[in-house]
């Protein structure tokens, strides 16, 4: 399943990098910048090229898989021709130079380069620039926190942000600055922090043997530890295609707990792990404050809202501002799923015949069938940047579509049915960015979800 890496094999970066951003003087960012590109020529040494094979290349075939774009032949290990191939079309994708190359900005993006080591010493704080506060942000990123703007070497509000973030997860002080504690968290230094001891108030202990006066002496590590219901388990990210459910005992559920109750949000019981009552009442507790349908159920809008799974913008994935059915409906992830001598491209939504059909962003209709073979009734609506949204299986066609047609996000194209090759009705529903191969639409629809919506959208 697309992004499964994400909480499994390797962590990647959840971000798109390359270019230093932000508020920061021109000489000082000069001066994080010329830092970082000094090791440049060090790092891309060690990106695999066209004809390797090994663990380099696993990574870097795992980091293209994890943001949802089709490898050929699967992670074999060889940079091969469908290596670079989806190598190019990923860059394509992006907006990076499509050259079927590993890069430096394509390294940054994938989360390729590895973190360089720091000292308690010398941790970078607010207001600082260059190599070390970058190896701070790649870091995080790897983590699966999102810098706001990317790992662009300037510390400020955006890194402050992450830190606060990454503290709060594992059950870290938030102290809201790089403190020793985190750095090791992280895995930037090679030294746990000191260990706190905590001597109890003046007793008359005179009369008291060595073993008992030393059991008065309370040990009290500066680390999660310290806290058992604060980092109950090492997950930090949520599989996006195995979201908990109700019933379920694992420490996805717990992390879920322990995510809620970190802002507040009451847990009866605690984070046990146990996905019950309790949970369900707490997630609609927080769906409700935020404004998300209250499903009382770890939905993507909800998991991306707690920051358990990344964000698609993070990951370089089009996002669509519209759910394309009017509900009830329902989809399940079926991506690469086969289809005879086929694989599955889409996601099918399965919903009533004559549910309405919306464009999913504003663009311009590129293409029409009709009772194509395969297709049945469908459009192809596409974007400014050549991204387009492929629909099939419509039962009819709004009379005002036609190729060249310029829709707003939310207007109808048409009708839910079954032409084409299927007999239940859905809609099957691709996703092509900038005009490239299809990639897994699952949790771009899933950041949308309305299936809960029955009534029609209104129409300008």
């Amino acid at each position: 399943m697309v992004l499964t890496a994400l909480a499994t094999t390797i962590v990647l970066s959840l971000a798109a990098q390359g270019v230093p951003s932000g508020g920061t003087t021109a000489a000082t960012q000069a001066s994080g910048v010329a830092s970082t590109a000094a090791k440049s020529s060090t790092r891309s040494s060690n990106f695999p090229t066209f004809g390797d094979t090994g663990d380099d290349v696993v990574r870097l075939q795992q980091a293209m898989v994890a943001r949802g774009f089709t490898l050929k032949g699967g992670i074999d290990g060889q940079f091969s021709a469908r290596t670079q191939a989806t190598l190019r079309n990923m860059q394509r994708a992006v907006g990076l130079k499509a050259t079927g190359t590993v890069d430096e900005r394509t390294a940054r993006f994938l989360g390729l380069i590895t973190v360089s080591r720091l000292t308690p010493e010398t941790l970078p704080k607010v207001g600082d620039n260059g190599e070390a506060v970058w190896t701070v942000q790649q870091a995080l990123i790897n983590s699966g926190v999102t810098v706001k703007g990317g790992a662009d070497g300037a510390f400020g509000v955006a890194t402050t942000v992450a830190l606060t973030t990454y503290q709060s997860r594992k059950g870290l002080r938030v102290t809201k600055t790089l403190d020793h504690a985190t750095a090791f968290a992280l895995g930037l230094v090679d030294d746990a922090p000191p260990v706190l001891v905590a001597t109890p108030a003046a007793k008359p202990t005179a009369t008291k043997s060595p073993a008992v006066a030393n059991a008065n002496t309370a040990v009290v590590a500066a680390q999660p530890t310290a806290q058992p219901t604060a980092q109950p388990t090492s997950l930090t990210q949520l599989d996006v295609n195995a979201l908990p459910s109700r019933g379920q005992r694992s420490d996805a559920v717990r992390l879920v707990q322990q995510t809620l109750i970190n802002i507040g949000i009451e847990v009866k019981g605690g984070a046990d792990g146990v996905f019950g009552v309790a949970t369900s009442i707490a997630l609609g507790s927080f769906q409700t404050s935020r404004g998300l349908n209250a499903s009382q159920a770890v939905d993507y809008p909800t998991a991306q809202a707690l920051g358990l799974i990344p964000s698609l913008e993070s990951l370089g994935i089009p996002s669509i501002q519209v759910f394309p059915v009017q509900g009830r409906c329902s989809f399940t992830n079926t991506w690469q799923e086969s289809r005879g001598s086929r694989r599955h491209e889409g996601v099918d939504i399965v919903a009533p015949r004559g549910n309405l059909i919306y464009a999913v962003v504003d663009g311009t209709i590129t293409k029409v069938y009709n009772n194509a073979s395969l297709t049945g009734n469908g459009v192809r609506l596409t974007t400014s940047d050549g991204t387009y949204f492929f629909y099939a299986h419509l039962d009819t066609i709004a009379p005002n579509i036609a190729v060249g047609t310029a829709v707003r996000a939310g207007q109808i194209l048409g009708t839910n049915g079954s032409t084409g090759n299927t007999t239940t009705p859905h809609l099957h529903f691709e996703v092509h960015p900038r005009g490239g191969a299809a990639i897994d639409p699952t949790p771009i629809v899933a950041a949308v979800n309305a299936c809960h919506v029955t009534e029609p959208r209104p129409q300008q």
